[in-house]
């Protein structure tokens, strides 16, 4: 059985503020570098086979501390890399209504329609799930650490449990350093756990609201591992 682990990347000035980051490469805070030196801890006693992220500094600086405990080399693969949010790149919410209020309110009701001259989710879930097919066909069994970004970690549980890509923004919120664990055997994936935090201190300044189990409606067979 393969343990997929989907933690998301500590806290940046960016998800700090609530705007919209995609491809620009922003550094952890020193908030996210303690987040990250708690998932260290609290999980780095685990046989770990391998840890891939994004190409994004945030996802490899948070990757970093584990990576160092695990003796193990941290693949980048830009499949894992955040939605390209085209003309909202560093907005806020509010700054992107602002900009056209009706293309927003629509995006609020159907958010598959993606941010203009950005990258739709349906593009998002593709490349993702094409990662995790080959993770699966390269790691059929361990645990397996995948650094990543809210938007496309929220689709690709989507993805993987067959429920509707208009929804992905509704599903219960992945707060920052919040990880995932799904296991994965003869094709089939499993929830085990949904964008947890019990690593993370309480005085640590997180996200914390509507946090809590997803209950898949469909699940969609991931590619089994070769031999």
């Amino acid at each position: 059985m393969l343990s997929l682990y989907l933690l998301r990347h500590g806290e940046t000035d960016f998800s700090h503020q609530g705007r919209f980051c995609g491809r620009i490469d922003a550094a952890l805070t020193d908030e996210g570098r303690e987040m990250a030196a708690r998932f260290a801890a609290s999980y780095g006693d685990l046989p770990w086979r391998a840890i891939v992220t994004s190409t994004r500094r945030r996802t490899i600086e948070t990757a970093t501390p584990l990576a160092s405990r695990a003796a193990l080399d941290i693949r980048r693969d830009p499949r894992l890399d955040e939605m390209f949010y085209g003309e909202w790149q560093g907005l806020s919410k509010s700054e992107a209504a602002a900009g056209d209020e009706a293309y927003f309110a629509r995006w609020l009701e159907d958010p598959t329609i993606g941010p203009p001259l950005g990258e739709s989710p349906h593009e998002v879930g593709e490349r993702a799930i094409d990662a995790i097919d080959d993770l699966c066909s390269r790691y059929p069994s361990g645990n397996v650490l995948v650094v990543s970004h809210k938007a496309l970690l929220r689709i690709l549980v989507c993805r993987l449990f067959g429920k509707d890509l208009r929804n992905y923004r509704r599903e219960p919120n992945w707060a920052v350093g919040a990880v995932s664990r799904i296991d994965i055997e003869a094709g089939e994936p499993t929830l085990r756990l949904y964008a947890d935090v019990s690593h993370l201190e309480p005085e640590l300044d997180i996200d914390r609201d509507a946090l809590g189990p997803l209950v898949p409606s469909e699940r969609r067979a991931v590619k089994p591992a070769a031999g």
